[in-house]
Order: structure tokens, then C-alpha cells, then sequence
């Protein structure tokens, strides 16, 4: 049979990079899809402050490999993480145009206004977490342990509860609704906090230690906006952000690597 190949463009470079469909798994790993989490130094504070003392040194990656089937926009996503003993800490800094944002509350369709996403798999023998945002603030949360698509979602996930979903703390810069649309460039940041307790109460036991290394993607989209795009960090050989074998990985540094 006939290798498939698909052309993903890659906003750093604006060139389409060929990746191998049947490979892309592997070829991705060798695209510079590995992120290491730093320490915190200085515990943030949620208000979306890219350059403060607690955000400044942390290095960034960037949400550039685009789908074919977007629009030409293409706004440039940048995302921090850095992480303490009790959870993990992300920051969106997006450079966006045709701005959108109808959805409010939780477990809503958020991806259909202007949005990012955090997905992670904390070992490799248990599923993975997706957290989508939309700009205003809104939130979509589940816990996948068989992504192929059915009727109401997937083979195998759940929904976490309301009450797990206020244990994520969440900052947004822009307001709950954004509409009429903001055609005009607008720079928007999504912070948050998720506890590793909640991460173990679905995916099992585990610990997080210098070196420990996840599975994660990031994303970002907006289905529902006037100029529709879907860009991934660790391309995506399909239009689906529900991929784990597309994944990159996330390394846990150490104090000492910090410095």
C-alpha cells in the first residue's frame, strides 16, 4: 500500500513541512516537540503577568504546526509551564485576531470560540486529560482512556465533576463574552493551576520527580470564528487534537537545572 503524506505548516518557519502519516509519531519527536518544566521559584499569582519575577525566566513553547483545512489566520500562541509539589502551572500568551467567545460555565464547547488546550498524559499506562479554554474563561474537562470517537463523545472517558473542575483555578484577561467579534489584533493570556491530586484521582498513583517525563500536546483553535484554524505544538496527522500518539514530551527539571 501507498504511504500517505499530509503537509502541515509550521508558523515559525512559514514553510509546510511533509511529514510521513504512517511515521509521524516518530518524526515529530525529532521536530523539537520536548518541553522541560521548570521548578517554581516564585509561586505565580493567576493574573496572566507573562514578564513578572514568578513568569520571566521560564522558556516558552509555541503552538505553530497548523492543519491545512484552517483559514489563513494564523495567531502566534506561546505557553509557559512550571510546577511546585502540588500541580502544575500554565500560561497562554496569544497574539490573536477575530476574536470570539459565546460559552460560559463548565464542560461547555469551547472550542468552537477562540480557545487553547492542554492535554497530558501522566504515565504512559494510563490515559490522558484534556483542558480546553476559551478565552472568556470557560472550560471543557475530560479524562480519556480510549479516544476513538462514538455517539456522545469517545469509547472510553469521563467527565470530571463540577467540583473537580473548581478545584482548576483559572485566570483569563479578556471577559466572559466577546461579541461582536474583535476583528482588531488582540493579545489575550489564559493562566492556570491544576493540583496533581486531581490528575491521580483518575489516572492512578504516581509521583512527580526530577526527570520524570509526560506525554502532552497543546493546542489551539477556534471553530466557531470568523477565520476557523487548528494548530497544534507536536503536529497532528489528522484534523483531531485527540491523538496521544502525536503527543510530545514534557520533562521535569530540578531545582539544580534551573539555575
Amino acid at each position: 500500500m501507498d504511504k500517505k503524506y499530509l503537509f502541515v505548516e509550521h508558523l515559525s518557519t512559514g514553510s509546510l513541512v511533509l511529514w510521513d502519516d504512517a511515521n509521524l509519531g516518530k518524526t515529530a519527536q525529532k521536530h523539537m516537540t520536548v518541553y522541560t518544566v521548570n521548578v517554581v521559584t516564585y509561586p505565580p499569582e493567576l493574573k496572566g503577568q507573562w514578564d513578572s519575577e514568578a513568569w520571566s525566566d521560564i522558556p516558552y513553547l509555541e503552538i505553530a504546526a497548523f492543519r491545512p483545512e484552517s483559514s489563513p489566520h494564523r495567531p502566534r500562541t506561546r505557553v509557559k509551564l512550571q510546577y511546585s509539589r502540588e500541580g502544575i502551572f500554565g500560561l497562554f500568551q496569544v497574539r490573536d485576531r477575530f476574536v470570539r467567545c459565546l460559552r460560559t460555565g463548565f464542560q461547555v464547547d469551547v472550542y468552537r470560540d477562540s480557545c487553547v488546550e492542554f492535554f497530558v498524559q501522566p504515565t504512559p499506562q494510563s490515559g490522558y486529560f484534556n483542558f480546553e479554554f476559551n478565552c472568556g474563561g470557560a472550560s471543557l474537562m475530560y479524562y480519556i482512556t480510549d479516544p476513538e470517537r462514538v455517539p456522545g463523545g469517545f469509547r472510553s472517558f469521563e467527565r470530571l465533576s463540577a467540583e473537580e473542575g473548581r478545584r482548576v483555578a483559572i485566570y483569563t484577561s479578556l471577559p466572559p463574552i466577546v461579541e461582536p467579534e474583535l476583528v482588531a489584533e488582540t493579545i489575550w493570556y489564559l493562566e492556570f493551576f491544576i493540583p496533581f491530586s486531581l490528575l491521580r484521582t483518575h489516572s492512578g498513583d504516581w509521583t512527580v520527580s526530577p526527570g520524570a517525563v509526560w506525554r502532552a500536546n497543546f493546542y489551539k483553535c477556534g471553530d466557531d470564528t470568523s477565520h476557523p484554524h487548528w494548530a497544534a505544538w507536536s503536529p497532528v496527522d489528522a484534523l483531531n487534537f485527540h491523538l496521544p500518539r502525536c503527543f510530545g514530551d514534557i520533562r521535569f527539571a530540578s531545582e539544580k537545572d534551573r539555575r
